[in-house]
């Protein structure tokens, strides 16, 4: 639950004003930015009171679009020897929602956002589908309010998603190891490979998932994680370093 200085649940939005500060960015149309700023919860409250009050969906829809061009149009000039496969990865990346959550948690997007009494008081300030959706309407918000080009909302976004891509690229999260472990082990005809799930322990909260990676009942990798899908991950990539393709 967020609570202010004094402990107590924040029920009003901050001004947009201190947000548009924050960004570097006046808004000429400020019914773009309320809009970007109101979740439907509060629309449905003001729709039971008699009241209009036009909500962030349309332009999350577009933001989404936005988002995806800005975003693959810098990998694309950036990453210039990486194939169309492993920028996918990396946009996926950068632009989910837990991403996205990230960028709106940096500028305490939540914080000036119209919510409706109930999404207030289920600490819907912090829910990270609420907010990166916010941040999606927001982008949208800016390439309309500057006459829908790209300059404005790209100087404002990328900041975020360059940060985000060394993060990603650094830890290897968007490579998918198992399918570069298939590849190798398909030059061979005949290999079997196959991940086994060896000890699953601790409560389910919590619990952790021990997986080997075989080749021929051979044990070439071992990985431990809360999935097994990560656990996996982390055997194939144990297998690619003992094949030489990673560096340890």
């Amino acid at each position: 639950m967020e609570l202010t200085e004094n402990h107590e649940l924040q029920l009003e939005p901050k001004p947009a004003e201190e947000l548009e500060e924050k960004i570097g960015y006046t808004f000429k149309n400020r019914e773009l930015l309320t809009e970007a700023l109101t979740h439907s919860s509060y629309h449905n409250e003001m729709k039971s009171k008699g009241s209009r009050a036009p909500y962030n969906e349309r332009l999350e829809f577009l933001g989404d679009s936005v988002l995806s061009i800005v975003v693959s149009s810098y990998l694309f000039e950036r990453f210039r020897n990486k194939q169309e496969g492993d920028l996918t990865k990396i946009r996926a990346a950068v632009v989910c929602e837990k991403a996205l959550a990230k960028y709106a948690e940096e500028i305490g997007l939540g914080l000036y956002m119209n919510l409706g009494h109930g999404e207030v008081m289920n600490n819907g300030r912090e829910r990270p589908s609420i907010t990166a959706d916010a941040f999606e309407a927001l982008l949208a918000a800016i390439y309309l309010d500057t006459g829908e080009t790209f300059d404005t909302v790209t100087a404002f976004l990328m900041p975020f998603i360059t940060k985000e891509i060394g993060l990603v690229t650094e830890a290897g999260a968007y490579v998918d190891y198992k399918t570069a472990l298939q590849q190798i082990v398909q030059q061979v005809n005949g290999e079997i490979l196959e991940y086994v799930l060896v000890e699953a322990k601790g409560p389910d909260h919590n619990k952790q998932f021990s997986v080997e990676a075989r080749l021929n009942s051979n044990v070439i990798g071992r990985g431990t994680a809360r999935t097994k899908r990560e656990a996996e991950q982390h055997a194939a990539r144990e297998a690619l370093i003992l094949f030489g393709e990673l560096p340890e």
